[in-house]
């Protein structure tokens, strides 16, 4: 593969892993906001968890606590992953370029 080429599948793979970061980060801070709002719903009021195209009255509001801490902790430490491959993209990146120059 010559580096016009290396360069090229580079910025691709920066592209995917970047939007990736945003997909999750946002998705961990709509867990985190509800999980804040879980704990100041009163508790004689309904609270419901999606499932596919239907809602559904949660019952354990303990079990959905914990199931969306654990959701929030299994993104984060893909989010340490993909920063990582981030970084690792990027100095690749900077290689090949200097070679090319």
């Amino acid at each position: 593969m010559s580096d016009q080429q290396q360069l090229q599948s580079l910025v691709q793979e920066l592209q995917m892993v970047r939007g990736q970061i945003q997909s999750l980060t946002s998705q961990m801070n709509e867990i985190s906001l509800t999980v804040e709002a879980l704990k100041t719903q009163s508790k004689d009021r309904a609270v419901y968890r999606a499932l596919g195209a239907i809602l559904l009255e949660v019952e354990d509001r303990d079990v959905l606590s914990k199931d969306l801490k654990d959701s929030k902790q299994t993104i984060e430490t893909h989010l340490v992953r993909l920063n990582e491959r981030e970084t690792e993209i990027r100095a690749e990146y900077t290689r090949v370029a200097e070679n090319l120059e």
